[in-house]
Order: C-alpha cells, then sequence, then structure tokens
C-alpha cells in the first residue's frame, strides 16, 4: 500500500501480495485492527533494515 509493508510481508511469508492487501483492507472494515497491525509491522520493518 503505502509504505510497503505488503510487499515487505509477502517476501518474508511467501504469499502472494494481493492476499496480504485483501486481508489488510477486510481486518480494517470488519474488525477495525488493520491499521493499527499495519503500522506496528511498518515499525517491525523499518527497525529489521
Amino acid at each position: 500500500m503505502i509504505l510497503g509493508v505488503s510487499e515487505w510481508l509477502s517476501e518474508k511469508l511467501g504469499w502472494d501480495v494481493k492476499l496480504i492487501r485483501i486481508a489488510f483492507v477486510v481486518s480494517v472494515l470488519f474488525f477495525g485492527t488493520g491499521l493499527g497491525l499495519y503500522i506496528i509491522l511498518w515499525i517491525v520493518k523499518m527497525l529489521s533494515k
């Protein structure tokens, strides 16, 4: 999406990037947790460089 978390996570897990993006959108719309998870994963991504 914006910060490259989906692509980074797809490389780590070996999943398709589209599935990860869909999972983030669904979790934001239905559970409200996707945005917080996205920010946490972005921080982890930045710290792992």
